[in-house]
């Protein structure tokens, strides 16, 4: 059955703040390979005008991954997550994660289209500071691919 196109609009209760550690962007830095100081060395960092280390860009993903959990596992919207793809994921920054903000999400469903018997969810997630400081919005497209007919078979 098709994803109900009434979710769209429908915004989720925030997240609980996350706090960035400079350990976890360096575990997240050497994970995806990329060896740039700013991520590492706190002084690098200063030196390009930030307070402290910052984040890879996609580090992002680790909140909002945790804010797209109420979307995917709401029960009324139906998704079946044994059958979903990533389709696509874009992030739009502000200002660059850096270690000590502590940041919430709040997530929106921002489309659901059927096509070709596939369900694409889009969801748009805003990531601010406790303080309410936009850091970054977040983009992302599941893909529920279709079920097989079992006539077929």
């Amino acid at each position: 059955m098709p994803l109900d196109a009434k979710f769209i609009g429908r915004t989720y209760p925030p997240t609980e703040p996350y706090e960035v550690g400079r350990e976890k962007i360096r575990e997240f830095a050497a994970a995806i390979g990329d060896p740039d100081p700013a991520y590492n060395d706190p002084e690098a960092a200063k030196a390009l005008g930030h307070p402290d280390v910052i984040a890879p860009p996609t580090f992002a993903i680790v909140v909002t991954m945790r804010a797209a959990d109420q979307v995917v596992y709401d029960p009324e919207l139906g998704l079946d997550y044994s059958r979903v793809v990533h389709g696509d994921q874009k992030f739009t920054y502000t200002r660059p994660v850096r270690a000590g903000d502590r940041l919430t999400v709040v997530t929106t469903v921002d489309n659901i289209k059927s096509l070709a018997g596939n369900d694409i969810l889009t969801t748009r997630a805003e990531v601010t500071t406790v303080e309410g400081e936009h850091i970054v919005t977040a983009l992302s497209t599941l893909v529920a691919r279709a079920a097989a007919d079992d006539s077929e078979a």
